[in-house]
């Protein structure tokens, strides 16, 4: 994503964790062209910026980097705009629309979908959550790498429609592995049935672009199990708290706790197949 917008003619400052992998991203656009900087330090990647923005892990990582007296937030110049892209709870994505509010700064929650294939291509949906004067800030600068971009409501709103959407994807993705098997069970081409149902009320993104993969066994598109298990969590914490009952989505939690346990914790979501025996093709 910073990539997008280094190529896109942005000053570009990066920032990781895990500093190696700032140096790897640094060498490899210079190996296209854009020259971006580094830092070693978040809240120093940070200063005078008039864009921040953040693709973290969880609540306890997105607290860590952007909250307290040495945090991201505190460091940015007043005016200037945060834009979190981690996945988070609508509860801490108001705390820090909050804080941002008493710094002068605006934010936007704004969470993705599309995986790492999204990312990489600048083809990501980014539900967002903010004021109409964060967005103005914000939209022109996820234009660069967004295929589409919606502004949910005020601060939380992005993060509640991702809860929606993970859980849209669980159920989608729990029906695909079954008809995966099926198919294999009853020994018909895959490759055909794919391209019958594909063509009408059955087909997904998800069975465009995972059916075939599904079938091979390959598991390594970016997005891990353990991703999807915190955000499923999200989901399930928000339901609870709204007094409603998800239990489809509750149920490919527990799937995908089964495939963590096997050893695809860092698998791509669609070996949830895997909790599936496999089967001996007719």
């Amino acid at each position: 994503m910073a990539g997008h917008l280094a190529r896109a003619g942005f000053a570009v400052t990066g920032y990781n964790r895990t500093f190696a992998k700032a140096e790897a991203w640094q060498k490899a656009l210079a190996g296209e062209g854009p020259s971006v900087s580094i830092e070693a330090d978040a809240a120093q990647a940070a200063a005078d910026k008039d864009v921040v923005l953040a693709c973290l892990g969880n609540d306890a990582d997105v607290t860590a980097v952007l909250l307290g007296e040495g945090g991201v937030l505190a460091a940015m110049r007043k005016g200037a705009t945060f834009v979190d892209h981690t996945t988070i709870s609508p509860a801490l994505a108001r705390r820090i629309a909050e804080e941002c509010a008493r710094l002068g700064l605006h934010a936007v929650d704004a969470p993705v979908s599309g995986g790492q294939a999204g990312a990489e291509n600048g083809r990501l949906a980014i539900m967002c959550g903010g004021s109409d004067a964060a967005m103005a800030k914000a939209a022109p600068v996820m234009d660069n790498y967004a295929a589409r971009i919606v502004h949910i409501g005020g601060p939380g709103a992005g993060q509640a429609c991702k809860a929606v959407n993970q859980v849209c994807i669980a159920g989608v993705l729990a029906g695909l592995a079954e008809g995966v098997r099926l198919a294999q069970a009853t020994g018909v081409d895959t490759d055909k049935v794919l391209e019958a149902i594909s063509g009408g009320a059955a087909q997904s993104w998800q069975m465009e672009n995972r059916w075939q993969t599904m079938v091979r066994g390959e598991f390594d598109f970016g997005f891990a199990i353990d991703w999807m298990r915190k955000d499923l969590a999200i989901a399930l914490g928000e339901a609870k708290a709204e007094g409603l009952s998800l239990p489809v989505a509750a149920l490919v939690d527990q799937f995908y706790a089964q495939v963590q346990a096997a050893g695809g914790a860092r698998q791509d979501t669609s070996a949830l197949i895997r909790h599936l025996p496999e089967v001996n093709s007719k």
